[in-house]
C-alpha cells in the first residue's frame, strides 16, 4: 500500500464529520484537527505503510485506536479534567522529540542518554496525557512529586521477558503493547535481576515504544544481530525512540554504535 492509499483509508475508516485532514506529501505526515476540540494530531504515515508490509490490516487498526483514544482523552480532559486521575509513568522518547505542547507549553521532562530523553504521562486507561507545566496545578503536584510518583509507578509495571537465541546470543523482548515497554528501563531492580542472569555483555535497546529489548551478546556476531534487530523495530514503531543500543554496566548506560560487520565501539 502507498502513502496517498494509506491516507485515503485512515479518511475513510474516521469519516468525515470529526476531523479535518491535511496531507503533507514531502514530510509524509498526515495531520487531524478535531472540528469540535479545536485540536489535532499528527501521523508518521510512513511508518504506519512500513508496519503494514508485515501486520497487514492489524497496523491500520492499530494507529485508528491510537486516534480514537487520543481524542476521547481530549474529550475527557476538557470535560472533566484531570483531578482523580490514574498513576503517573515515565515514558522514553527521542532527544528530537518537541520538549512543548502544541499550546506551546513546556513538557514534563528529565535528561536521560544523549539519545533518549524522560517524559511523564497520565495514563487514562486505554491512552495517556504526557504532563506539560500547566497541567501540575490541576493535579495539584509539584515537578519533583511527578517524578517521584513515576519513578515508583514503573516498578509494579509487568516484567515477563521472551527469551530468543540468535547465533549464539540470547535476546529478551517485553512487549506488553501497554504503552510503557520502553519505560522499563528506568526499572533499576528489574535491570539488576537481569544482569545475574546475563552470561556475556548486557545491553538495553529501545528502538520505539512499545518494546524493551534486552541482550546477552556474547561475541562480534551477536552485536551484528542486535543492529540488525533494533534497526527493523525502529523502522516499524508507531512512536521510535532510537536504533542504538546501550551496553547496562553499573546502573550506567554506555551507548553502542556498530560501525560494520564484526565491529564495534563503545563510547559516551
Amino acid at each position: 500500500m502507498k502513502e496517498q492509499q494509506m491516507v485515503e483509508e485512515i479518511k475513510k475508516r474516521l469519516g468525515g464529520t470529526r476531523f479535518t485532514y491535511t496531507f503533507d506529501e514531502k514530510g509524509q505526515r498526515l495531520h487531524l484537527q478535531h472540528t469540535v476540540l479545536q485540536r489535532g494530531m499528527d501521523i508518521a504515515i510512513s511508518q504506519v505503510v512500513a508496519k503494514y508490509q508485515e501486520k497487514k490490516e492489524a497496523a491500520i487498526d492499530e494507529v485508528i485506536y491510537t486516534i480514537e483514544q487520543t481524542f476521547t482523552a481530549m474529550e475527557q480532559e476538557q470535560q472533566q479534567g484531570f483531578t482523580g486521575k490514574a498513576k503517573i509513568y515515565p515514558v522514553v522518547r527521542s532527544t528530537s522529540f518537541p520538549q512543548q505542547s502544541k499550546e506551546g507549553v513546556a513538557f514534563v521532562t528529565t535528561e536521560h542518554t544523549a539519545e533518549t530523553r524522560i517524559f511523564y504521562a497520565l495514563d487514562l486507561g486505554s491512552t495517556y496525557r504526557l504532563i506539560d507545566e500547566r497541567m501540575l496545578e490541576q493535579l495539584q503536584m509539584t515537578t519533583q512529586q511527578v517524578k517521584e510518583a513515576a519513578r515508583f509507578a514503573v516498578t509494579g509495571l509487568g516484567t515477563e521477558v521472551k527469551r530468543d537465541e540468535v547465533a549464539g546470543s540470547v535476546f529478551y523482548f517485553i512487549n506488553y503493547n501497554d504503552g510503557y515497554d520502553a519505560s522499563r528501563i528506568l526499572n533499576e531492580k528489574f535491570l539488576q535481576e537481569m544482569k545475574e542472569q546475563i552470561e556475556g555483555d548486557m545491553t538495553l535497546s529501545v528502538p520505539h515504544q512499545d518494546v524493551l529489548i534486552i541482550g546477552d551478546i556474547r561475541d562480534e556476531v551477536g552485536y551484528d544481530v542486535l543492529a540488525q534487530l533494533t534497526m527493523h523495530y525502529f523502522s516499524v514503531g508507531m512512536v521510535p525512540i532510537t536504533s542504538l543500543s546501550f551496553v547496562y554496566n553499573d546502573g550506567e548506560l554506555e551507548p553502542i554504535f556498530i560501525l560494520a560487520k564484526n565491529k564495534n565501539t563503545k563510547g559516551e
